[in-house]
């Protein structure tokens, strides 16, 4: 009796150790397996996701762009993507077009990606003081008066960046994530494909201009002066250079890739998303663009860009957006003009023109029945480091 009392505690501590092998070697470690990790949004290639083949665009539809397109009698770039369904329709989808401040837009992202790593946060406050001024419109810069200059979060710099497209805003946000190689490296980073930066506004559009960046350009009547009195060879020079290989070149492909991945949050986190979207949603200019060929009940979110004008054309006239029908299936969709000698009634009618092409392709995939949209669930990108 006391050998069997003493042998059932040595069996029962061998049976325990056993268990716990067992748990740690499968019951554990599997469930570790199953456990969702959790992760953070960082930098680094993303995990492999499957790729299944694009359906082909509806042809009707691919039909009605190319006539908005020849209609229109100059170079355009068109691109409309239906986020849940996958399919694109595009008329010179791959040629690269210059974005002017549509640009904005990897800038944002470009910032909010490191708001999500924690590198910085949208409540952070910075100085802007005089020599942060740019050129063209940037009315933030009339409230920086006195040596104290202004103080503003990075929140209302996204903003004033993507609400009004202030030039002043867009490139203090590309100095505060690091420049604008960290912007061109976030995009690559994201596997985005077609798009590109080219600096801050200051420096693209002087350089455009056939002028050299100076402090004192920040006013801009200075500038218009300076930019006056050069040589019109030398503003053609310098115009035909930035056409044939615009720094901000994007593809209207690449554009509505990356709008498409944003609204399926495979970019952001959830409340970066949200944020980004939203202030795409309240943008105030190109009123006349895309929007005012929407239907009621539609929304957009999206962001304008314009160029400058010499010689009777004008250069880098686009819309670019997210087009949410009123039963929630969203269509990216970029309208990019490379040049332009048409006046700005062809220049609306063309973008309304797409619009309204979406929209009766959204009401002919109604009556056919197909199934409504189904976005998936923000996708989480694991750390590389």
């Amino acid at each position: 009796m006391w050998r069997r009392a003493r042998s059932r505690p040595r069996t029962l501590a061998v049976a325990g150790a056993l268990l716990l092998a067992v748990g740690f070697a499968g019951g554990w470690v599997g469930a570790a397996h199953v456990a969702r990790p959790r992760v953070a949004y960082t930098r680094g290639p993303p995990a492999p996701i499957p790729v299944k083949p694009a359906p082909a665009a509806p042809a009707e539809f691919q039909a009605a762009l190319d006539h908005l397109a020849n209609a229109y009698g100059e170079p355009v770039g068109i691109a409309v993507s239906d986020v849940a369904q996958g399919w694109t329709a595009t008329v010179a989808g791959q040629e690269r077009f210059p974005q002017q401040s549509v640009s904005k837009l990897w800038v944002a992202l470009a910032v909010l990606q490191a708001v999500d790593e924690g590198q910085l946060k949208l409540d952070q406050w910075v100085v802007m003081l005089p020599q942060d001024r740019s050129v063209f419109y940037q009315p933030l810069t009339s409230r920086i008066r006195g040596p104290n200059g202004l103080a503003i979060t990075l929140s209302d710099l996204l903003r004033h960046a993507l609400i009004e497209s202030d030039n002043a805003a867009n490139d203090r946000l590309i100095r505060e994530v690091g420049g604008a190689g960290v912007v061109t490296r976030a995009l690559a980073e994201k596997g985005l494909q077609g798009l590109a930066v080219g600096g801050t506004e200051r420096d693209l559009q002087t350089r455009t201009a056939g002028l050299t960046w100076r402090p004192e350009y920040g006013l801009t009547w200075i500038f218009k002066q300076a930019r006056a009195q050069l040589p019109d060879d030398v503003r053609d020079r310098a115009l035909a250079a930035y056409l044939a290989d615009p720094p901000d070149g994007a593809t209207p492909l690449g554009i509505v890739t990356a709008l498409a991945a944003l609204k399926r949050g495979e970019l952001l986190s959830r409340a970066s998303t949200d944020f980004m979207l939203g202030l795409m949603g309240e943008a105030r200019t190109g009123q006349l663009r895309l929007k005012a060929g929407l239907a009621p009940g539609w929304t957009l979110a999206h962001k304008t860009g314009t160029g400058p004008d010499w010689r009777g054309a004008s250069v880098g006239i686009n819309d670019v957006g997210l087009l949410t029908a009123p039963d929630g299936r969203t269509f990216a969709v970029a309208v990019m003009v490379r040049q332009t000698r048409q006046g700005p009634t062809a220049r609306h009618r063309l973008m309304q023109g797409v619009a309204r092409a979406v929209e009766a392709q959204w009401k002919a995939g109604d009556q056919a029945g197909e199934p409504p949209p189904t976005l998936n669930a923000p996708t989480v990108v694991a750390s590389g480091r």
